[in-house]
């Protein structure tokens, strides 16, 4: 299974019909949840950051192999992701992918994860970005499967 864990909600209809899209194509291959969860409105950061590490933590299980979305994460190829996701399907029911919101991520939920991933040190609107992980997910499955997808 995977789960997206997200902090905002998708508002523009065709990001939205994107997420379907690739809900639909990823059915094929695994379960999906996608959990999003209200942005924190405070002018301090730091309190944010620990109130979407509360909300977040909610949806975590201890058997969750959590991977964080974060600029300061590794870049890995689409075929190393790929290899990374089998892996850990190997000994992982779920993995779970943490989105975080404007401000980044909490420090107790980087300490909570099992590796931490980056796109592109480039910062990307967080519903793109949702759609853009999809995508890549997708993808190593295809990969995976040793099917065809374009390049």
């Amino acid at each position: 299974m995977i789960k997206i864990i997200c902090i905002g909600k998708i508002k523009e209809k065709y990001l939205k019909l994107a997420i379907e899209d690739y809900k639909k194509r990823l059915s094929k291959y695994t379960k999906l949840e996608i959990i999003e969860l209200d942005n924190y409105d405070n002018p301090n950061i730091d309190i944010i950051l620990k109130k979407e590490a509360e909300l977040i933590n909610k949806h975590i299980s201890d058997r969750d192999y959590v991977i964080t979305m974060e600029i300061e994460g590794r870049n890995i190829s689409s075929i190393e992701f790929a290899r990374k996701i089998d892996t850990v399907f190997n000994t992982n029911s779920t993995i779970t992918f943490i989105i975080g919101g404007s401000y980044g991520i909490d420090n107790s939920i980087k300490e909570r994860s099992n590796y931490a991933l980056s796109f592109s040190k480039l910062t990307f609107p967080h519903q793109l970005f949702r759609v853009m992980l999809l995508e890549q997910i997708y993808r190593c499955f295809k990969i995976n499967n040793n099917e065809s997808y374009h390049k």
